[in-house]
């Protein structure tokens, strides 16, 4: 025990012993039109998530985004709803099981799909007309994060998500 904690920052950061999963796929098929839930997607180097509008006229960084799923949980909560369509929050993949945040600057892998975590996916003011008043507020600090495309593939509900080790 005592090891782990005299571990450099540095060290910890790159340890994620947790494996998380993938919950739920979403594609925006046009702006401001609702997503479409999907069972499996492609994704690509060059274009992200196909059938996504963002897919290929977005910048390399945020070719994909992605919400935690107990964040979700939080912003029903916070919001005093039973639970939120994740459709409604506007980014493409729900993950559980693994904290997002800590994939951020890491490459990790959903299935045989690597990403990179790019940055934070904060969010924007369509949350109050998607969520409700405060729905904006309720959803700082729980946007999740953008990635870009490392190695593409299909991925599928129930994947497992985990840090790339070097």
């Amino acid at each position: 025990m005592k090891d782990e904690i005299d571990k450099p920052i540095d060290a910890l950061i790159k340890t994620l012993p947790q494996v998380g999963s993938l919950n739920w796929i979403g594609l925006r098929p046009e702006k401001k039109k609702p997503l479409k839930s999907v069972e499996d997607a492609e994704i690509t180097e060059e274009a992200g998530l196909i059938g996504d509008h963002f897919s290929s006229t977005y910048s390399k960084t945020r070719q994909v985004t992605l919400i935690q799923r107990e964040h979700l949980e939080a912003v029903s909560s916070m919001m005093g709803k039973p639970s939120i369509d994740p459709g409604l929050i506007r980014r493409n993949l729900v993950i559980g099981g693994i904290n997002l945040f800590a994939l951020r600057n890491q490459k990790f892998r959903i299935g045989k799909v690597i990403l990179e975590g790019t940055g934070y996916c904060h969010p924007c003011s369509r949350m109050e007309e998607n969520l409700g008043p405060g729905g904006y507020n309720a959803m700082r600090g729980h946007g999740g994060i953008t990635a870009s495309v490392v190695q593409g593939g299909v991925i599928r509900i129930g994947d497992e998500v985990e840090l790339v080790r070097d």
